[in-house]
């Protein structure tokens, strides 16, 4: 038995585990196919639009009945001067010549949308069961909305004082957010990465200073994790990296070489793939000009630059400008069905928690 039943019984899901919204590495077939093993299946929104949105939960909804989160990012959207463009893209330079690109002609904007009125009305439609947010919440008014569908909301917290507040603005569940975790830092009511907590430490002060429950995130990809989240307050976990070589997922053949090379150090974070703070596995974009640099330009502002290369080098099968964002746990992932891997790690975890009690 789970030491702890809440989220259990709050998102009626099997297993307290949630599958992290992986943004550009899944769709719809993996939040089906972990929903099908006892997590709580999640859709990453932030790179889709309100209608691709609509149609990925309605996919969902055909195979499983399952309850299901859309997770959307709820930052504040920022200008990119003409200044810092030219410097981006002069930093680039060399790429574009390389394969035969024109630095000047017109790219398309960004795609990472924060949280908006046609979101807010997508979920107003579908109802998914649970909504979550990553850096912060949005504005008051539209969280209302959301509440008012009767969806459990939950976000990010990097730092306990994002914790405190979260819970004080609405959020019902707190996912604490650890440095080992994979892709971008929910940061946002601090800018240090340096001083950022890892899973072991964050987690029971969170849960120490809060009341809503606490999900752990950070370097849990087996049972041992899942059973130590548990050892420190938590009430359930949400795993990514772990579901990165599954078969449901959208990782490229030549990606999903490279995650399974990784090691305990081989990940770093870096702000040159989006702007913002976020850990992968560096490719050569990242080694060559980062992993952090002053010229990227502020979220999610660097990606629109690298995306004419990134297509242009996944045309010939390479990864150079390719998002390869994973944790620190990332070399205990395996090749496994999502079903499979969900029910052999509630399996693993229960196991380790009943030796522990004996």
């Amino acid at each position: 038995m789970w030491p702890d039943r809440r989220l259990i019984d709050l998102f009626k899901t099997e297993f307290p585990i949630v599958l992290a919204p992986i943004a550009g590495a899944m769709d719809a077939k993996l939040a089906i196919a972990a929903a099908q093993g006892g997590a709580l299946g999640s859709l990453p929104c932030a790179m889709l639009s309100a209608e691709k949105a609509r149609e990925q939960v309605n996919i969902i909804r055909q195979h499983v009945s399952a309850p299901l989160n859309m997770n959307f990012f709820a930052h504040k959207p920022r200008e990119l001067s003409a200044e810092a463009e030219a410097r981006w893209k002069q930093r680039l330079a060399s790429y574009y010549a390389e394969y035969g690109l024109d630095p000047a002609a017109p790219i398309a904007g960004a795609g990472r949308a924060p949280f908006d009125a046609a979101f807010c009305e997508v979920v107003e439609e579908l109802k998914p069961e649970v909504v979550s947010f990553h850096f912060g919440l949005p504005e008051p008014r539209l969280l209302q909305r959301v509440k008012a569908t009767g969806a459990i909301v939950m976000s990010s917290a990097t730092i306990v004082k994002e914790a405190i507040w979260l819970e004080e603005n609405g959020a019902d569940v707190i996912i604490a957010q650890g440095a080992e975790a994979g892709g971008h830092r929910g940061m946002f009511l601090t800018e240090n990465v340096a001083g950022q907590p890892g899973t072991f430490a964050l987690v029971p002060q969170v849960v120490d200073a809060v009341k809503v429950p606490v999900i752990a995130a950070g370097g849990i990809a087996d049972g041992r994790g899942i059973a130590a989240a548990f050892a420190l307050g938590a009430s359930g976990v949400q795993i990514g990296s772990a579901y990165l070589r599954c078969p449901e997922s959208t990782v490229s053949p030549a990606a999903r070489l490279a995650l399974a090379r990784a090691g305990d150090d081989s990940t770093v974070i870096t702000n040159v793939v989006s702007g913002r703070p976020a850990r992968g596995v560096p490719n050569r974009v990242m080694r060559e000009i980062g992993p952090i640099s002053p010229d990227a330009p502020v979220f999610p502002h660097a990606a629109t630059a690298l995306g004419p290369l990134k297509a242009a080098a996944e045309k010939q099968g390479k990864i150079d400008f390719t998002n390869l964002f994973a944790g620190q746990a990332i070399a205990l992932g395996r090749e496994a069905p999502a079903a499979e891997l969900t029910r052999e790690l509630a399996k693993s975890a229960l196991a380790r928690l009943k030796a522990l009690a004996g």
